[in-house]
């Protein structure tokens, strides 16, 4: 009998102990779940942290954390401008300077580098014109306006604009059996320039300092690529805008005059209201100037 009550004792224990390990079992599984998930909560918090600061107080403003929030950044750019952003018409890859630099505040706005932000496609490029690229940043279609705009007091009235990343000059080209060689050959000569661009102006306040007696007649074209269709085809005699932009149509029939005018500072704009994304995007083109990076990206893209 005593024997009998010492196994019941015995099994009782035996049971208690199992009960007791499944206990410790189960916790240790939540624990060692709560930690995971604490773990990848403040990995998550990180990569954010990382992702964009703003402010002084190293704060995500809430124009940025937007594109955080959304994934990618929304630029307009030019598709046909060689060297600075044209759209590769085999991929549908927009490649150039002015590309690149978009990938690179990308790049400060998602904590990657350039080519990171280029491989995970963290800019989404949207072609612009002279004449579209203002709406569609006023209507909120896209984030910024890489597109060589060229900075004046009146745009900057309506957008925000960085410090100049590039400077130009307006010029001429015309064809070789034109007869045309400098600007006082222009008169009476039919000049074709981009929709909405600043380029009759710069032209005609260059004349006036200049004391050049000249009356050509300006004809507006919606795009570069038509802009060099109406020169090869001599519906216009010269075609107008600046240099950088005309390098990339030089061919063996036309050729640029030496005449330059009207300097052009191109800046990355931004919706008036995006203050904490222009103050990102001012503080990476500054260190860019500072650091020699946009020099050398400029080189990259064959720029002069």
């Amino acid at each position: 009998m005593k024997k009998k009550v010492l196994s019941m004792a015995f099994a009782a224990i035996m049971a208690a102990s199992a009960l007791t390990a499944c206990g410790s079992g189960s916790s240790a599984s939540a624990t060692t779940a709560a930690a995971a998930s604490e773990t990848k909560a403040a990995e998550t918090s990180a990569e954010t942290s990382k992702a964009a600061e703003t402010s002084a107080a190293g704060e995500i403003t809430a124009d940025v954390q937007k594109i955080i929030d959304r994934g990618v950044l929304k630029v307009g750019c030019k598709s046909d401008i060689p060297n600075f952003s044209l759209q590769n018409t085999a991929t549908g890859e927009y490649e150039g300077f002015e590309d690149d630099l978009a990938y690179t505040i990308a790049g400060e706005i998602f904590g990657c580098s350039m080519e990171e932000a280029k491989e995970k496609k963290l800019v989404e490029f949207q072609g612009v014109t002279a004449k579209t690229r203002g709406p569609l940043l006023e209507n909120g279609e896209i984030d910024l306006v890489i597109a060589t705009f060229t900075i004046t007091d009146e745009r900057k009235e309506t957008y925000n604009f960085s410090t100049p990343y590039y400077t130009d000059a307006v010029g001429l080209l015309v064809n070789k059996d034109s007869g045309i060689a400098s600007i006082e050959d222009l008169d009476g000569k039919i000049i074709g320039v981009a929709q909405s661009s600043t380029t009759k102006d710069g032209f005609e306040a260059y004349i006036a300092e200049k004391g050049i007696d000249i009356k050509p007649e300006f004809q507006e074209f919606d795009g570069y690529p038509a802009l060099a269709q109406a020169l090869a085809t001599k519906q216009i005699d010269c075609f107008s805008v600046d240099r950088a932009i005309l390098s990339g149509y030089v061919n063996d029939s036309n050729m640029l005059l030496e005449d330059r005018f009207a300097e052009q500072d191109y800046g990355v704009a931004s919706a008036k209201e995006n203050t904490g994304l222009a103050e990102l995007v001012e503080k990476k083109v500054t260190s860019m100037l500072d650091d020699g990076s946009m020099k050398e990206l400029q080189d990259q893209w064959n720029l002069q």
